[in-house]
């Protein structure tokens, strides 16, 4: 086993072993992670079993840490269909070396929650745990099972129907001014309510749109000719995961995001198993958001973590 440090020549090897990883997300494809690579000084490896590649790990650095990706929701080993516990022990153990050699002081590792893996691919965990990483932060998710998901209280029922009978519609759009309006929209709601912005500018979530069509997509409710509320969708292979929910005050009087969910969980409830909501939690998940949980959980959802461990 070794391990080497990822350069732009191995662009299509690293993407090649992304789509055929048994925990594939498209955000590993490096047209996706590299959109911000003046932002992070990217530092990711790739793992070789006698030459053949077994694990990537998307990942950056700074001030003598190595960290699975910060501009990414997930990071953690991107493991081959056949890597088994052993290979990913072995994996920690080079990875530990090249550490050493590299002047790393600490890894911080976000692993990839499970309902994004297509086949099981926690030897990661294991393997942290083995030697000697502290689970560090815990935040909680919420997640839908679009196959059986449980029942909706009546409140959030009637908000449904109130958005259908005021007339609200829900599209999908390629438009680039609707992107524009959603992220207008989101920043506003972010500003008032947690003095922040979106991660993303309208022409950074446009373009990766246009590169990734199939995974990316946003649906609006539209009331009376104007976008009101909205969601971007990140779509996987099994879960698909709300990366941007937004609503003004007449979306949220008159149920417009409720319907547009309800719309998002309808179209893909026969192709997907999950709906993620993401986090609701802030500060490393010391603070729970309980007001924003219980919104999620009205859809039906429960809560899964996501952890980030230290070592």
């Amino acid at each position: 086993m070794r391990c080497e440090r990822y350069t732009a020549e191995k662009k299509e090897e690293w993407n090649a072993f992304v789509k055929q990883a048994k925990n594939p997300l498209f955000m590993h494809n490096r047209n996706y992670m590299d959109y911000h690579s003046d932002r992070f000084a990217d530092h990711s490896l790739m793992f070789y079993e006698e030459d053949k590649p077994v694990a990537l790990l998307p990942a950056n650095e700074k001030d003598s840490v190595l960290y699975s990706h910060q501009g990414l929701t997930y990071g953690g080993l991107i493991l081959a269909v056949n890597a088994k516990q052993h290979t990913v022990m072995d994996c920690f153990e080079v990875l530990k070396e090249y550490m050493k050699e590299n002047g790393f002081k600490k890894l911080v590792y976000k692993a990839i929650p499970h309902v994004y893996h297509l086949q099981p691919a926690e030897e990661d965990l294991f393997a942290l745990k083995y030697n000697g990483a502290v689970l560090a932060e815990v935040s909680a998710s919420t997640v839908v099972d679009l196959k059986e998901p449980i029942k909706m209280p009546k409140g959030r029922k009637a908000q449904i129907s109130r958005a259908k009978r005021e007339g609200v519609e829900v599209i999908c759009t390629d438009k680039k001014e609707d992107y524009v309006s959603f992220l207008e929209l989101e920043n506003e709601v972010l500003e008032s309510r947690h003095n922040k912005h979106a991660v993303h500018t309208a022409d950074e979530l446009y373009m990766l749109h246009e590169r990734f069509p199939e995974n990316i997509k946003l649906y609006a409710a539209i009331y009376k000719g104007k976008l009101i509320a909205g969601t971007v969708v990140y779509i996987y292979d099994k879960a698909v995961h709300t990366q941007y929910m937004a609503a003004d005050e007449e979306a949220r009087r008159i149920g417009a995001l409720d319907l547009c969910i309800a719309a998002v969980m309808d179209e893909y409830a026969e192709d997907k198993k999950w709906l993620d909501f993401g986090i609701s939690t802030e500060d490393g998940g010391t603070y729970l958001n309980e007001g924003l949980i219980s919104q999620k959980e009205g859809f039906g959802g429960r809560t899964n973590i996501y952890g980030i461990w230290e070592f």
